[in-house]
Order: structure tokens, then C-alpha cells, then sequence
């Protein structure tokens, strides 16, 4: 389980793929970053399609998975040097992004504060502000947690993500989903979520240059709606979007084929 000195906390992260791009020259590095209760399991299943060609670097953000907690609140200037501080350990000059929820946010974050260090971004089931519907989910949440600790709000969590008829038929991927839930610590959940409430980039999207996939799932309704995420598109020079059929909130594990495949279509248009 390696771990890097990451400002002032060691973050957990995980590498896959080649050094050498298959063509030639290093091979892109593609940096994932996880959203509120996810870790680098989340991203598992992706390192087959994905490794052939690229670097893939996984993080468990602070707070979460192996990553070292520290108190709340946290904000997404503490998350973005998080990331930056891995690359700086691991000599990353530059990478593509991929974030969801929270970590779709923060790949928005990275993009503004490290331009010359992010060749590429996708954020995905996320917003770029806060509206009233979406932050009053999450006062009970933590309210939950206070009083019952992360275990009172995993049943909760993985049905706001998962719909039914997807729980029903992959009870084995709902079992994983809860114990990655499970290993998100109370700080890292508070501490998240309070970053996550101070999202407020949308006035600031068209000031992002690189090449920007904004993926939603089909039926998330609240996370990121194709809707929403189709106008922060709109609003990057080098924006587009696309949408998981079948996918709710966690549309990257609920159609991991399609992601994929949204992923190679467009890394193979940017630069590394």
C-alpha cells in the first residue's frame, strides 16, 4: 500500500500501466480522483480498458480509504494541493483528470489553480455550485453520522447512488459499494462535505482552456443531472458532455463499458 507525503498528511494512491506509451514517448498519465465515501476501489475495474495506453494514477482522497484524516472542515484549496503534492512526489509534470462527485469538483478546482499540470479533465455526476435542492441533502448526513458514525449512513448512501433495479441485480457490487463506504472515516466525511458546500466555479468555467468531458448518468437526478452537466459543458471553450444510459449517480460502476469507452474516445483527442 504505497503512500506519499502529500501536504502535511500521507495520501494513498495507487499506479497502474506502462511507462511507455505503446506509439512511443512516456506514456499520458491520467490521474483519478474519488469522491465523498469512495476510495481507489472505486476505480478498479477500469485499469484493464485503460492501462494499455495510459499511467493511471488512483488517490484515496483525505479522509478516505488509507488516506490520513485530519479535522473538518476541509476546502478544495487542502484538496487540490493533496493531489498536486502526489504528482510533485511521483514527478508529474502534467496528467488528465477524472473526478466524480466531489473529486469530479475538485478536477474543476485542479484545472483553475494548475493549468500548466492538467492536459485534460472530466468531471463527472458533479456540479460546479451548489443549489438549494442539492445542499439540503446533506445536513441530515452529517447529523446522521454525528450521532451514529459513518455506519448510519451506508444503506442511505449507496440507494441515493444505485437504483433499485441495479442494487437488486448486483448484490456482490453492493456488498463492495458498502465497504468502501464503510472506510471513509467521520472526519474525512464531514471534512468533504463541507468542501463540497463551498463549490462555486460556475462563473469561472469558461476561464478553463483544456479539453473538458463532462459525464453524466441518465437517471441521476440530483448529483449531476445530464442536464446541468450539458450547460457547465457549454460553458468551457473545449467542453462536451456525454451520458451513461442506465447509470444513476455512481454512472462510472452502474455502466462501466460505456465510461470506458467515453474515456478512450476522448483522451485520444487531447494532448498528454
Amino acid at each position: 500500500m504505497p503512500l506519499a507525503l502529500s501536504n502535511g498528511i500521507t495520501v494513498n494512491y495507487r499506479i497502474d500501466g506502462p511507462e511507455e506509451d505503446p506509439a512511443g514517448g512516456d506514456a499520458p498519465w491520467v490521474t483519478f480522483v474519488t469522491g465523498i465515501t469512495n476510495d481507489v476501489a472505486m476505480w478498479a475495474d477500469h485499469v484493464p480498458a485503460l492501462s494499455g495506453k495510459y499511467r493511471l494514477l488512483r488517490l484515496d482522497s483525505r479522509g478516505h480509504g488509507a488516506s490520513q484524516a485530519t479535522p473538518a472542515p476541509y476546502s478544495f484549496d487542502q484538496l487540490t494541493a493533496d493531489v498536486a503534492g502526489v504528482w510533485d512526489v511521483l514527478g508529474i509534470a502534467r496528467s488528465h483528470v477524472v473526478g466524480i462527485g466531489l473529486g469530479g469538483m475538485t478536477t474543476m478546482a485542479l484545472a483553475l489553480r494548475y493549468p500548466d499540470r492538467v492536459s485534460a479533465i472530466v468531471p463527472t455526476a458533479c456540479r460546479a455550485e451548489i443549489v438549494p435542492e442539492y445542499e439540503a441533502i446533506w445536513p441530515p448526513m452529517i447529523e446522521k453520522s454525528a450521532a451514529g458514525g459513518i455506519e448510519a449512513i451506508v444503506d442511505i448512501t449507496a440507494t441515493r447512488w444505485f437504483p433499485d433495479a441495479f442494487r437488486e441485480a448486483h448484490p456482490e457490487t453492493m456488498q463492495h459499494v458498502k465497504a468502501m463506504i464503510r472506510r471513509t472515516s467521520l472526519d474525512g466525511y464531514h471534512g468533504c462535505i463541507r468542501a463540497l458546500l463551498t463549490a462555486a466555479f460556475g462563473a469561472r468555467l469558461a476561464e478553463i482552456g483544456m479539453p473538458a468531458l463532462f459525464v453524466s448518468g441518465a437517471i441521476d437526478a440530483l448529483g449531476g443531472p445530464p442536464e446541468v452537466m450539458a450547460d457547465m459543458a457549454a460553458r468551457v471553450a473545449n467542453g462536451r458532455q456525454v451520458t451513461l444510459p442506465d447509470a444513476g449517480h455512481i454512472c462510472s460502476m452502474a455502466n462501466p463499458r460505456a465510461f470506458e469507452a467515453a474515456l478512450l474516445d476522448f483522451f485520444a483527442d487531447c494532448p498528454p
